[in-house]
């Protein structure tokens, strides 16, 4: 079964629930904490390289990180892929790619070059037109028939609800499988969106953002069929991180951790009881030399 059947079974079980990963290692602690799914966060991904979430990471940089975390996990890996790094030819060569790379589904934004984090201002839009033949391009270029496209748009913050709305309708019709209009500003919007759009919605949960938050089994009764949570990971990391140093700062000494383990601990949670038994199981019992006389 491939990754993509694997994304449309769950989503026809329920609300599929995506954490958000950066790296190899925060997908299998989405794993191991029993989520059946994990995103790849872009801008996750742009801030472990250093940068904001400002269209400044390559789409080969984001493939090859969407593969480290493929390689990871058994979940379905759902991927940001940003506005496909350009025209139609663009967007036909990163679905290949990704697809290649083993994700479910990537979603791709109708936002101009360079695009900005959706939950921020002054985000500019390409035409209709155009971003419909991002997502005929993106259908086409899928050699699955599940994996999975989803169309997100950032129309609300210019112009407005009802056109955002309207983009999404228009990309489903293109072939997308799954509609995110990005940033509702209210709770009857939050609510309003998978009335109103003609297709399966994702909903993007973005703590301090311009979507109010809503509890996932709200969000699974207004009929949601993915939640993603992009800042989970990433910006708990930043917080312990400062939290960790400031206190090595001020106690002169290795602080504390959030939770005590130890090395090999921390080895286990990247699958280290796997690796073990590979030390020894491909040595002769009887060493080569003395078998050979």
């Amino acid at each position: 079964m491939s990754k993509g059947q694997q994304l449309r079974n769950l989503m026809n079980q329920g609300m599929v629930i995506a954490p958000g990963a950066y790296d190899g290692l925060t997908a299998k602690l989405i794993e191991q904490n029993d989520f059946k799914c994990v995103y790849m966060t872009g801008a996750g991904t742009s801030c472990s390289h250093g940068y904001p979430d400002y269209g400044l990471i390559t789409m080969s940089e984001m493939v090859a990180n969407a593969g480290r975390i493929v390689d990871a996990v058994d979940a379905p890996v759902i991927s940001d892929a940003d506005n496909g790094y350009g025209n139609e030819l663009n967007v036909y060569r990163t679905v290949a790619a990704f697809e290649k790379a083993g994700v479910a589904g990537i979603h791709l934004e109708d936002q101009a070059f360079p695009k900005r984090c959706g939950h921020l201002d002054d985000k500019e839009l390409i035409s209709l037109d155009d971003y419909a033949a991002k997502i005929r391009a993106a259908a086409d270029a899928r050699k699955d028939p599940n994996f999975t496209i989803i169309a997100r748009t950032d129309a609300r913050a210019s112009l407005g609800f009802e056109e955002a709305v309207r983009r999404c309708n228009v990309a489903l019709a293109a072939g997308a499988d799954v509609a995110f209009l990005e940033a509702p500003q209210t709770i009857e919007e939050v609510r309003a969106v998978p009335k109103e759009v003609n297709g399966a919605c994702l909903l993007n949960v973005v703590r301090a953002g311009k979507t109010p938050e809503v509890d996932f089994a709200d969000a699974a009764q207004m009929g949601y069929k993915i939640a993603i949570v992009p800042g989970l990971l990433f910006i708990q990391v930043i917080g312990a991180c400062d939290s960790a140093l400031k206190a090595m700062q001020q106690e002169g000494r290795v602080p504390a951790p959030i939770v005590e383990m130890s090395p090999g601990d921390a080895f286990g949670r990247a699958d280290a009881a796997d690796w073990d038994p590979r030390r020894v199981q491909y040595r002769e019992t009887e060493p080569a030399s003395e078998a050979a006389e």
